[in-house]
This record gives structure tokens, C-alpha cells and sequence, in this order.
């Protein structure tokens, strides 16, 4: 094994300030490791040596003038090299959504968070693959071919940030940027053993995300532990003026200790809605065996109810696909994307959208404008925005007894590729416990807490009341001090 690539990011930053090895070096081992380990993954979209290690230099340079003189500021994340998934804009890389609509686009600006990380010293490595413009829970919608789990290349690590889950649980990125609209950081770190953090809605900016559902959407982060990805939050977390649904709340300071950890006071409580027939037994069992050692830090844990969890998969599949068939008509070939020719202008639409798009994101587009449409608005679309309001006080009310809500992220470990590929609704199902808390805006954050006997990752999440964040990594790194699944590695 390599030397840098074992290392934390918070271990790679101390060895950088420290003069241990340079940016260069580091970066260099990671791209050299993609070269030779993503083409059976298929992780990274794009990927540019020559700009990630020109800000590699960028870094080093900085560095070195900071050893010269300490008492100068030194950005927070100097030389640490991370990965972004591929709906986030970065200035002078392809962003294309896992597109063909979008398969030459380059932006000119970074998105806010990209460019808040840039600004602390981060290193791009590359942009990670996707579901076609994030629609989906496998990362097999991509239209440039499907991200590969890293513990079994059979499988699907999840979606749709599945392919920067897999990049950092194959150690080709230490922390990899995702965006969650319906579980899709949480779900795919539960797939590939790795911590991902869903912020709530509105604490990080959503200004240059290509966005799929407008009220939905968040940009997350994903890395081995919850002290790894603490660090990136914080950067990119705070209010944005480019963003209306920015919210201006200060960005608490945490801290992690190394002390021994003590959770007493702490209270968890847990849905018997998320505890359900037809859930894998082995996730279950993991699961409540996480909650057992919470309750042995000192947290209380007691039952509560969320009734209108059942809800939850039909509104959200009327609200996410309403607000994407909104989102996704500028894609026409005229004013984004490539354009088909023809004579007529309806017919240059229907040519370019017709070819470009793939099927899943054509479904929901149909499904989505089918639900905005007149006659039928108030039946399907309004009603679900009143059940999702219930869903919502679910979570106030259950916040009014506990701290924090444990649930498992999904039904089952990672599932064939191909598996659900004529059944679209047991795929949709696959995210039956990641989207209350989407609808919600509620934070969430999934950790590893385990093996099924096929030797797959079982993720467990944590939930919490609005901005509660520091909840999150308090209880998560406590259980990650006492147990080591977060620290197991795929062999590839």
C-alpha cells in the first residue's frame, strides 16, 4: 500500500505543514492511483493531471512560505486533494451530469462551495460519476456507463453520488463532494462502507449545483470518518448571497476530542416505521447492535413515531420529478446543451431532448410535468406538498423528546448491477428511508457499523432537528472511537 493514500486528511495536513511530503507528492500518488485503479470502477468522470497538479504547486508554494514565516495565515485545507461529484461546477472542468445534454459544457465560474474549498487550499483531482443529472439510486443511470462498488465490482455503490463514494472507498480521493435530494450521499456511503453527511437545507449553498429538485436538493461531503469530513462542512457550510435559500445561521464551531468518549445526556430515539418487513436481517441486526453501543456511551434510547413515513415515496415522487421537469426545460438545444438541427423549432426540442436525455431522467420529466399539468396540479402536486408538511411536524414532534433518530439507510447492502433494471419501483424503493428526511430538511449522516456474510458494508444513519449538525459528528465519531468498521478498506 502506498504511504499517503492510508493517510487522514487531518494526518495529510499535519505531514503538509510539518514539510513530510508535498502536495505534489500527494496529489501525484492519488492520480497515479486512479490511473491504475478507477478504470475498474469507473469512479472519476474527468479527470486533469495537469490543472490538479499546477494547484498542487499552487500549494506547496504557499506552504513553503508559510514554514518561512508561521505568524502569516495559512488556508485551513493547504494541498489536501479532493474529489467533487459532477453536478457541482468547477471552473475550467467538464460538468456534465452524467449527461450526454451536457457532455461539452465547461464552466466558466465555480460553484460556491467548489470555490469556498478552493479558497481553504483544496486540490481538485477530478470530477466522480453520477447518475444522469443525480435521478437516481445506483449510479447505473449515468450515461457514460455505471460506477462499480468497490467490495464486490458486481455491484452498484449506490447513488447518486456513487461514484464519489466509491472513490474515496477505494482511497483514490481522501473526502469527495456529493449532493443528497433523496439519500444520495447517505446511501451510497452505506454502500461503500465510508461516512457521508447530508447538511440541512440551506446550510451549504446551492449556487452552481445543476440542480434536479429545487427544495430538495443539498450538497454533502463524503470520506472515511466523521472527523475526515468535519473539516470540508465547515468550509463549505454558511450563508451565500448568490442563494435565496441560503439560510443566515453562524456555522457552529465543533470540536472532536480524542478523549474517551461519553454520550450521557444524549437521547436517541428509534422509528418503528424504519423497522419494516422486507428489510435484510443482517441490516437490522447491525443496526440495533449500533444503537446498543450508543446506549453503552451514556445515550438514553427510546422509541418514537414518524406516521407518515409510508407517505414518503410517493411525495417525493411527485415533488422531486414536478420540480426537475421545471429545472431541466432550459436543456432544449437552444439555450443549454448541443443542439440537434432541424427545420422547426419544436422539432430542434424535441430532437435534442429526445437524444440526449437518458431514459430515466425522460421518465421523470413526464411524470413531473404530468403532475404539474392543469387539471391535475392541486390532485397530485398540492396534495403532496400538504403531506409532506406532516411529514415535516413528524420530525418536529419526534425532536421534541430525542436528540437524534437512528435508522438503517437503506433496506439492504448493495444489490447487483442489473438487478433492479426492469423494476423501476423496487429501485425507488431503495431509498424509502433517506427521503423523509430530504422532505423534511432535516441533516442526516450515514456511517458503517458493519459486514452482511457476503462481507458488504451495513450503513446505519443518525438524523437531527434543523442545523443540530454538531449532533451528528459528536454522536458519530464517539462510535467511530470505539469500533473500527470505518477503518476496513476494500482488497482491489
Amino acid at each position: 500500500m502506498n504511504e499517503t493514500v492510508d493517510l487522514s486528511p487531518g494526518e495529510l495536513l499535519s505531514g503538509l505543514r510539518a514539510g513530510n511530503f508535498s502536495s505534489r507528492e500527494v496529489t501525484s500518488e492519488y492520480l497515479q492511483r486512479i490511473e491504475d485503479l478507477d478504470p475498474g470502477l469507473h469512479a472519476f468522470l474527468h479527470v486533469n493531471p495537469k490543472i490538479s497538479l499546477k494547484q498542487a504547486d499552487e500549494a506547496d508554494l504557499i506552504l513553503q512560505a508559510w514554514r518561512l514565516d508561521p505568524s502569516q495565515d495559512l488556508p485551513p485545507l493547504t494541498g489536501l486533494p479532493l474529489a467533487v461529484k459532477d453536478v457541482l461546477c468547477v471552473k475550467g472542468m467538464p460538468c456534465t451530469s452524467g449527461s450526454k445534454i451536457l457532455e461539452n459544457y465547461i464552466p466558466p465560474f465555480d460553484a460556491t462551495a467548489v470555490k469556498r474549498l478552493k479558497q481553504a487550499g483544496v486540490v481538485i483531482l477530478g470530477k466522480t460519476n453520477t447518475d444522469e443529472f443525480a435521478m437516481g439510486s445506483s449510479t447505473e443511470n449515468s450515461a457514460y456507463g455505471p460506477t462499480r462498488n468497490p467490495w464486490d465490482l458486481e455491484r452498484v455503490p449506490g447513488g447518486s453520488s456513487g461514484g464519489s463514494a466509491a472513490a474515496v472507498s477505494a482511497r483514490l480521493a481522501p473526502a469527495a463532494l456529493g449532493t443528497d435530494t433523496g439519500g444520495s450521499v447517505r446511501q451510497p456511503a452505506s454502500f461503500c462502507g465510508v461516512t457521508g453527511i447530508k447538511p440541512t437545507y440551506g446550510r451549504v449553498s446551492r449556487y452552481g449545483l445543476v440542480a434536479y429538485g429545487s427544495s430538495l436538493d443539498v450538497v454533502g461531503v463524503l470520506g472515511i470518518s466523521a472527523k475526515d469530513i468535519l473539516p470540508i462542512f465547515r468550509i463549505m457550510a454558511g450563508n451565500d448571497s448568490l442563494d435565496a435559500t441560503s439560510i443566515g445561521l453562524p456555522v457552529p464551531e465543533i470540536k472532536l476530542t480524542d478523549d474517551a468518549p461519553d454520550l450521557s445526556g444524549l437521547r436517541i430515539g428509534i422509528p418503528e416505521e424504519y423497522f419494516i418487513a422486507g428489510i435484510q436481517p443482517e441490516v437490522q441486526q447491525k443496526v440495533l447492535e449500533a444503537v446498543d453501543m450508543f446506549a453503552e456511551l451514556g445515550a438514553a434510547v427510546k422509541q418514537v413515531s414518524l406516521p407518515h413515513t409510508e407517505q414518503a415515496l410517493p411525495v417525493y415522487y411527485l415533488i422531486a420529478p414536478a420540480e426537475a421537469s421545471a429545472n431541466l426545460a432550459r436543456f432544449d438545444g437552444i439555450r443549454y446543451g448541443p443542439r440537434i438541427a432541424a427545420e422547426e423549432m419544436w422539432d430542434i426540442f424535441r430532437h435534442t431532448r429526445g437524444r440526449k436525455f437518458g431514459p430515466e431522467v425522460k421518465q421523470r420529466i413526464m411524470l413531473g410535468t404530468y403532475a404539474l399539468s392543469a387539471g391535475y396540479y392541486e390532485a397530485f402536486y398540492g396534495q403532496a406538498q400538504k403531506v409532506r408538511t406532516l411529514i415535516k411536524s413528524d420530525f418536529d414532534l419526534a425532536f421534541q423528546n430525542v436528540d437524534l433518530i437512528a435508522a438503517p439507510v437503506a433496506p439492504s447492502t448493495a444489490f447487483r448491477i442489473g438487478e433492479h433494471g426492469d423494476d423501476p419501483l423496487s429501485m425507488y424503493l431503495e431509498d424509502i428511508f433517506t427521503l423523509p428526511a430530504n422532505l423534511a430538511g432535516v441533516p442526516g449522516m450515514s456511517f458503517p457499523v458493519g459486514f452482511d456474510k457476503q462481507g458488504l458494508p451495513v450503513g446505519m444513519q443518525l438524523m437531527c432537528a434543523h442545523f443540530q449538525e454538531a449532533l451528528l459528528f459528536k454522536a458519530a465519531h464517539a462510535y467511530q472511537k470505539i469500533t473500527a468498521w470505518h477503518t476496513q478498506r476494500p482488497q482491489l
